[in-house]
């Protein structure tokens, strides 16, 4: 299709939030809700976008993530924000599990500066960032390490984590549903974040916008299974009366 500079501006809001409202796009654009929504119908008849209610998303597969490096380099900035929120709030001289994931590697380089951490992790690029840190120690769980992205998985992972009771889990997740459910691609990365949660007495979720309305294939959780959600910006309908009613913390990474 033949896109004016208009769709073509429309486009890149959305991959750069990863989903964003029609009202939001309507301001950021300077136009009206009507001409916002013939825009998105047509670059959503085309596999552009996705729509879904009240909004749009970037069209993605619900069975198989992006690459790891893309995902490094895609909504950094929020990522960096909501590393450094999180950071903020993890006192010193605690526990803590961090699983897979771009986010929680953010939130590792925002760590360097504590004192008297206990790490575990299922990821090696965690691993790596904070054993820099002299002054924290980091415990590498056992398992398959999954080659796209240094992600340790599988039974002996599951095995490895029920040993202990950490102070936080401080978990990343590829997809936030309408229907409250964080959802993932890999079903060995899921039982392995389910035991993570399990095996914590604070759990805190950090998700950049984009992740709001993603689907992925398997059921991690539920909202009402997290204690602090840490994103980088207003989460869009219906989440905040979802966030509410299962009780959930909300910070704002301004």
């Amino acid at each position: 299709m033949k896109t004016n500079p208009r769709q073509l501006t429309l486009l890149s809001v959305v991959q750069d939030k990863g989903a964003v409202t029609v009202e939001q796009l309507a301001e950021t654009l300077g136009v009206t809700l009507q001409t916002v929504r013939r825009d998105v119908q047509r670059l959503a008849d085309e596999g552009l976008l996705a729509r879904f209610h009240g909004g749009v998303r970037v069209p993605s597969s619900t069975v198989e993530n992006i690459a790891h490096q893309q995902r490094e380099s895609l909504h950094a900035e929020g990522k960096q924000r909501i590393a450094r929120c999180i950071a903020d709030a993890v006192p010193n001289d605690c526990s803590l599990i961090l699983n897979i994931g771009t986010t929680t590697e953010a939130i590792a380089r925002a760590l360097l500066k504590h004192t008297g951490l206990r790490v575990i992790t299922n990821n090696l690029n965690v691993a790596s960032i904070l054993s820099a840190n002299p002054r924290s120690e980091v415990i590498v769980v056992g398992g398959v390490v999954r080659g796209l992205d240094q992600g340790i998985v599988g039974e002996a992972a599951v095995d490895f984590i029920r040993q202990f009771k950490v102070d936080i889990a401080l978990i990343g997740i590829s997809g936030i549903e309408a229907d409250g459910t964080l959802r993932d691609y890999d079903y060995r990365e899921v039982k392995v974040s389910q035991t993570i949660m399990s095996h914590a007495r604070e759990v805190w979720l950090a998700a950049d916008a984009s992740k709001f309305n993603r689907p992925a294939m398997v059921e991690v959780a539920r909202l009402s299974q997290i204690d602090r959600l840490f994103t980088d910006a207003e989460p869009p309908e219906p989440f905040p009366a979802l966030l509410t009613e299962a009780q959930v913390r909300l910070d704002v990474a301004r």
